[in-house]
Order: structure tokens, then C-alpha cells, then sequence
């Protein structure tokens, strides 16, 4: 063989042996960066059920997969590039998109909180007269679009702020798989979530007894699971919310309130001996939950009263 095919085969087989390591760089940096992502995914999957509850059973997968493609495409057509590219040439920025997102968060949370409480409700509702069902499904559709919207964008600038990798291509492989993955489970679980009543209607007409049992818990248990998502997803948008803001001030560097939030935190640890560490998460969560509650307040109150600006369709 000539020499130089072969000097060319050792050189392909060098920059393999190189892709291939940066490759598994890439799955393991995803990795943990994903993992910073747990909060808002909670959010994300707590909140989407509740687009498709009330509405007919025959169009929630339907519903569900209109909303995957539409989040797939909010993070890999316009919040990838875009994140590639605030990486490179202006990082600093992250912070200040991450906090803008936490206060839509606040706003959508503290809005919910307002209309459970008896606020005027903004959007048409399930409890109104539905003309036109078409039309009302597209606009669901297009609000849980929007809002994925909003935490697909902090999905992926806490994956980028957490990303330890220096080449830009290497970033961009790490962010698509953490887009696809939480994509994914995100809402394979939510689809599994609004058609547990489906299974257990169809468990209730096996001949088996456990079947039968089995089925008639879930149809009990269903309607309960999908009023505390319906908490869940509202407690999540405060938490998560409250959290970007409360960390994204300390990092431009105003620490007062974060100050006080991390010190109550670390009080409540120290006292709580060997549950501790829940104990200070759980304090930490709720006061930032309680920031959002604040914030998103102020915000709504400003839009609604003092602008006179409808809130979003959708909820």
C-alpha cells in the first residue's frame, strides 16, 4: 500500500478517533446541562394537560403531537441558532434572556393564582359558549405554542449557561439533544397523562378482576391527577419564575433579595439537621414562588390595568 494512502488512513482514523470523543464531550456536558433544566421541564409538563382537558377525547393525541411539532420547531428552528449565536458573540446577554422569560413565568403563574381567586378571566374558557370548536382548538394550540415558546427559551439558555464546551458546533449538538430528549418525555408523558382515563375505561371491560379494579382506580384517579397538575404546573411557573429572577439579579449584581432568600435557605437547613437538605430546597422554592407570585402580579397589574393589554389566549 503507498505510503501516503496510508499516512492519509492514520490521519482519518486520528481525527475519528477525535469526533468520537468529542462526541461522547458532547452527550456527557447535555447531560449534566439537562439536568439544570429539571424545573422548568416539571412546569412544562404539569401545564400542557391542561390545553386539552374539557375538550373531546378523540382530539387530545391529535392536540398533543400539534404542540410536540410546534415545540420542536420553537427549539431547534429558532431558539438553537439563535442560542449558538448569542454564545459566540454575546454571551452576556443569556442572563438578561433568561430573566425576561422568568418574568413571563411570573405573569402567566400570578395570573392563574388571580383567576382562581375570582379575577376576570382573560381569553375564551371552557365554561364559554364554544361557536366555533375549530377555531377554539387552533387558538389553544397556538397558546400552548407560545408559552412552550417561553420555556423552551429558558430550557435551552440554562442548557447554554450550563455547557462547558468551547467549540460552537460542539454546543450546538449538545443543545439539539437536550431540545429532542425533553421534547420527548416532556410530552410522551403528557400524552400518556390525558389518556390514563382512556386506559382505565378500557381496563373496566376485561374479564380479569385485577384488570377490571385497576381500571375503575383510574378513572377515579385521573380527574384528581389532572386538578393537581393543574397546581402543580401554577406552583412551577412561580417557582421556576421567582428562581431565574432571583438568580439572574445576584448575577448582574444587585444581591440584596437574593441575599435574603439564600440566608433564610441556609438558616432552615442548618435547623432541620438530617433533613436539611430538603428542607432548604423546599424553603428556597417557596420564597422564590413567592418572589414570582410578587412579580408576576406587578406585571399583570400593569398590563391589564394601567395598559389596558388582554392577556393571552389559552388559558
Amino acid at each position: 500500500m503507498p505510503s501516503g494512502l496510508v499516512a492519509l488512513l492514520d490521519d482519518i482514523s486520528v481525527i475519528a478517533k477525535a469526533a468520537s470523543a468529542s462526541i461522547d464531550d458532547v452527550a456527557a456536558a447535555a447531560g449534566r446541562a439537562g439536568s439544570k433544566t429539571a424545573g422548568v421541564v416539571i412546569d412544562d409538563a404539569a401545564v400542557t394537560p391542561s390545553y386539552v382537558t374539557g375538550l373531546s377525547p378523540a382530539r387530545e393525541l391529535p392536540i398533543i403531537w400539534k404542540i410536540t411539532k410546534g415545540s420542536l420547531r420553537n427549539k431547534l428552528v429558532f431558539l438553537l441558532p439563535g442560542a449558538i449565536l448569542l454564545s459566540e458573540f454575546l454571551p452576556g446577554a443569556i442572563i438578561y434572556i433568561l430573566m425576561l422569560g422568568g418574568a413571563f413565568l411570573c405573569y402567566e403563574g400570578a395570573e392563574k393564582v388571580m383567576e382562581k381567586l375570582g379575577g376576570a378571566k382573560h381569553g375564551e374558557t371552557l365554561e364559554d359558549d364554544i361557536k366555533d370548536p375549530v377555531a377554539f382548538e387552533n387558538k389553544r394550540v397556538g397558546g400552548a405554542i407560545r408559552t412552550d415558546l417561553i420555556l423552551s427559551a429558558e430550557i435551552m439558555a440554562i442548557t447554554l449557561a450550563a455547557l462547558e464546551l468551547d467549540v460552537w458546533w460542539e454546543r450546538g449538538l449538545a443543545l439539539a439533544l437536550v431540545a429532542v430528549v425533553v421534547t420527548v418525555v416532556v410530552y410522551g408523558a403528557v400524552g400518556l397523562i390525558v389518556k390514563l382515563d382512556d386506559i382505565g375505561l378500557y381496563l373496566t371491560k376485561q374479564s380479569n378482576s385485577a384488570k377490571q379494579a385497576f381500571g375503575h382506580f383510574l378513572l377515579r384517579f385521573v380527574p384528581k391527577l389532572l386538578v393537581a397538575l393543574s397546581l402543580i404546573g401554577t406552583v412551577a411557573m412561580l417557582w421556576v419564575g421567582g428562581g431565574i429572577i432571583l438568580h439572574g439579579t445576584d448575577e448582574i449584581g444587585f444581591h440584596a433579595i437574593y441575599g435574603v432568600v439564600h440566608g433564610a435557605e441556609g438558616a432552615v437547613a442548618s435547623a432541620a439537621g438530617m433533613l436539611g437538605g430538603v428542607a432548604g430546597w423546599v424553603t428556597y422554592a417557596a420564597l422564590s414562588a413567592v418572589v414570582g407570585l410578587i412579580l408576576g402580579s406587578i406585571i399583570a397589574f400593569v398590563l391589564h390595568k394601567v395598559l389596558g393589554v388582554g392577556a393571552g389566549e389559552g388559558h
